[in-house]
């Protein structure tokens, strides 16, 4: 059978099909997204859910005049499909390859970056304006999910957008999901709207039957107004986005093409501010995806004809270890907190919509009433943590590194400024892969350091993590612990047994030619390119550094002294990280007679790709190491001889 996506080149080729030609294409690309997905790995369930509602935008609109702002923008691949990427498509997320996020450098039909939620009102609004002000034209859109809706800065666009007319139409994907299930008042608001069928004439007719009263006045006219929105907050649920100054339109079933089409074009007729409520299904028309939405929300590669995840990689996508592999990172944080929990009632655990992700769903199922999943709002999760905090309590705050970034300001002003023992697990961090420049947690260390009073630790394997962990519930102090988004590799190397000290390094191996003083995930690779130098002769000292703030500078810096070279190693951006801080250290000794190599992530956002090849292209893995040694004492060598 003749392929219809493959004859679809951009979105006006959908306004020729038929309506039974337009559900055959929903059909192929749901087929192709599964296909894809299983592959690559990539965002299933939520992309499955908004096949029609992608279709229907498309032909109701005129991309790229008309704009689309997808929030959160895993949601588009049913977009990229309908813009001119179907022959790519099959590079989803491959270095090299299409984005699994909109990306207005690969398609005119992108509008905007939107790796995070919550962000695509405001961004649309200040479209919409500059479109006004310039003179332009075309429709600007937002489709934002429930679960994003929940975040904060949602709100502050929709209290902005409903204050004055501009022509802007929110659609509102309701699926009762973000990552996990969505929580909160709004969303039990959302679900008794979905409950109860509603008439968008039930608000004009009431405005009809104000208007009809015989003139008595602009009193009387006020009166009537107050009583029409009376009546209309009795009957219509939707008054809550129509206080905010938007017209509410639905709800509508989100997997009907024409009346989500029917429904775009009165928001446009109408004009102002428009929120048009869509209901859909995450995973739709994929069984497993559709019984196991939370599973399927981000995965790993899998089998089609049965869901099951393929490889031992596949636990790393929702933070379990596979069954026969070893642990991840988010695995063994899981259990650490879970079994510290049982010795300590004061740990209490917050997360922001991805319990599963960040390992979190054990400790829910066993302590339901220490366990607080907040939605997407992570400012207010660092906070509310706070608040515990300053009451006698032990927060963790379970967060991904890419996330931690929107709390910066509550993490200095009301976690450090008031030294309050709360603790970031930060998941993710250093270099995710797959998803790409919005995602990697490359500024977690270098934003962590500013924060006065701050202890930012990074564990080598899951046996240094729970000891960090027990290390930051002693700390009277905020403690950071950053972990990556992979594997456990174990430190080959004898540990002392003593537990972790506040700003305490720790010496794997000695050398006389150079030191490597690695952070994380980072200490096995220098390892690894130490065993790679000294089959060439040349001997490193290998150091652990455990922490990024304090840095042990008095271990370091002895070694680095003897040896008269210094390679820092870490996951994480070079420019105000852990290598920062050691050159801060040697100029304050004035030991400016060391030579310095800082390896870490360059200054630019890191495109996606697996982990490991990301890390290589960046040389950070033992090759990496090993050549960046190489080079260095050569230098030094050139140097110590031009001086003679």
């Amino acid at each position: 059978m003749k392929s219809i996506l493959a004859s679809v080149k951009s979105p006006a080729d959908l306004k020729s099909l038929s309506a039974t030609e337009l559900k055959e294409l929903a059909d192929e690309i749901r087929q192709t997204i599964v296909a894809t997905v299983a592959a690559n790995g990539g965002h299933l369930a939520p992309n499955l859910g908004v096949v029609e509602l992608t279709i229907a935008l498309h032909l109701a609109l005129d991309s790229p005049r008309d704009q689309i702002v997808w929030d959160v923008g895993h949601q588009c691949y049913a977009h990229k499909l309908l813009t001119g990427r179907w022959e790519r498509f099959s590079t989803l997320r491959t270095a090299g390859g299409i984005s699994g996020f909109p990306d207005p450098t690969e398609s005119e039909h992108d509008a905007f970056y939107t790796g995070h939620s919550s962000t695509s009102i405001s961004a649309a609004l200040g479209m919409a304006v500059a479109r006004d002000r310039t003179g332009g034209r075309g429709t600007v859109v937002a489709v934002i999910g429930d679960g994003a809706l929940a975040g904060g800065m949602a709100f502050e666009a929709l209290n902005h957008a409903g204050q004055g007319e501009t022509d802007l139409i929110v659609v509102l994907n309701d699926n009762e999901m973000s990552i996990s299930r969505s929580v909160g008042a709004l969303a039990s608001h959302l679900g008794s709207i979905r409950t109860r069928a509603r008439r968008r004439g039930i608000s004009n007719a009431l405005r009809r039957m104000a208007e009809a009263v015989p003139i008595f006045g602009q009193q009387f006219r006020a009166l009537g107004h107050r009583i029409k929105r009376g009546i209309k907050s009795v009957l219509i649920r939707g008054m809550l986005f129509e206080e905010l100054g938007f017209m509410y339109i639905g709800p509508i079933d989100g997997h009907n093409i024409r009346a989500i089409k029917r429904a775009i074009e009165d928001a446009k007729a109408v004009g102002g501010p428009v929120l048009v409520h869509v209901v859909t299904t995450k995973g739709k028309g994929y069984a497993p995806a559709e019984s196991n939405p939370e599973l399927f929300h981000g995965t790993a590669p899998f089998d089609v004809s049965t869901g099951v995840p393929a490889g031992a990689v596949a636990g790393a996508t929702a933070g379990a270890a596979a069954p026969d592999g070893p642990p991840t990172f988010t695995s063994a944080f899981g259990r650490c907190i879970t079994a510290a929990a049982r010795r300590d009632p004061r740990i209490m655990a917050v997360c922001a919509a991805m319990a599963d992700g960040t390992g979190l769903a054990g400790f829910a199922r066993a302590y339901p009433e220490r366990f607080f999943d907040v939605g997407i709002a992570e400012e207010h999760a660092v906070t509310f943590a706070a608040g515990m905090a300053s009451r006698g309590l032990r927060p963790v705050v379970a967060v991904y590194s890419t996330f931690l970034q929107r709390a910066y300001d509550q993490i200095i002003h009301d976690v450090a400024l008031g030294r309050l023992p709360v603790i970031l697990a930060v998941d993710r961090a250093g270099i995710v892969g797959e998803d790409g420049r919005t995602h990697q947690g490359a500024f977690d260390i270098s934003f962590l350091r500013d924060a006065p009073g701050m202890t930012v630790m990074a564990p080598a394997d899951d046996l240094e993590l729970e000891a960090m962990f027990d290390c930051a519930l002693a700390h009277d102090g905020p403690c950071a612990i950053r972990y990556p988004k992979a594997a456990v590799e174990r430190v080959a190397a004898p540990r002392e047994a003593a537990p972790v000290r506040i700003g305490r390094a720790q010496l794997l191996r000695e050398g006389k030619h150079a030191t490597i003083a690695a952070l994380g995930p980072m200490v096995q690779r220098a390892l690894e390119a130490s065993r790679i130098l000294s089959s060439h002769g040349v001997s490193c000292a290998v150091i652990n550094a455990r922490f990024a703030k304090p840095v042990d500078a008095e271990l370091i810096l002895e070694h680095a002294s003897k040896t008269g070279v210094l390679i820092t190693v870490e996951d994480g951006i070079a420019s105000g990280g852990f290598g920062s801080a050691l050159a801060q250290a040697m100029h304050a000794e004035g030991l400016d007679g060391i030579a310095l190599i800082s390896l870490g992530i360059p200054d630019r956002f890191i495109e996606h790709g697996r982990r490991d090849e990301i890390l290589a292209s960046l040389g950070l893995d033992a090759q990496g190491i090993a050549a960046a040694v190489h080079a260095a004492l050569k230098e030094r060598r050139a140097r110590d001889a031009g001086s003679r």
